[in-house]
């Protein structure tokens, strides 16, 4: 390993480069993996006639560095999700797997934390893959206009998320906490035994 004196800055860049690392990054935002989702049910359609209700969970997040001036991220945030189109005399069930894109940058705060910054996804940004079962379902999905309230409401539903304590906690590297736990281990420790031996003079 390598001794050699590098000036504050390169180190201050270099210590950024390694906290922040794509494991750290999705570890922090699968806080939000097996959170339930339940839409509905809500109205779609011409008329808002037909109702759409939906259940699923948030699934794990995968993604990888994309930058590094800012130290930046992208991220995917599987949505798997059932739901059933009402039409009042009869119910269509389908499956839908979504993928939720957020963009995450890493920045440094003033009281020595890195926060990782992450732009809320807007409806237009989410994917929607539908499966329907069977012809007339298939009909039945494109007529109701399913796909583009689902990708509405992950969207808001993400977003909100993003705001609470728990998101906001666990998205925070507090280096300044983390160096002052391990200062304190820091200094000379009196040798084992020591004590027992200055007993005995």
């Amino acid at each position: 390993m390598s001794e050699e004196l590098i000036d504050y800055r390169t180190w201050g860049v270099e210590f950024f480069h390694r906290a922040v690392t794509a494991e750290r990054v999705l570890r922090g935002v699968n806080v939000l993996s097996g959170r339930a989702i339940d839409v509905g049910p809500m109205g779609v359609g011409p008329g808002r006639l037909v109702k759409v209700t939906a259940k699923g969970r948030i699934g794990t997040a995968t993604g990888h560095r994309v930058g590094d001036e800012p130290v930046s991220f992208q991220v995917s945030l599987p949505v798997p999700i059932e739901f059933v189109i009402d039409l009042g005399v009869d119910k269509h069930r389908f499956n839908a797997d979504i993928e939720v894109p957020l963009a995450i940058a890493a920045r440094a705060r003033d009281d020595l934390a890195i926060v990782l910054e992450i732009t809320p996804p807007t409806a237009a940004q989410v994917q929607v893959q539908l499966q329907a079962q069977g012809m007339r379902a298939q009909l039945v999905q494109l007529a109701a206009g399913v796909e583009g309230e689902l990708k509405r409401f992950i969207a808001k539903y993400v977003r909100r998320e993003l705001t609470k304590p728990y998101v906001q906690e666990a998205t925070t590297i507090d280096v300044g906490a983390a160096i002052e736990r391990a200062s304190r281990g820091l200094g000379p420790k009196d040798p084992v035994g020591d004590g027992a031996a200055g007993a005995g003079t």
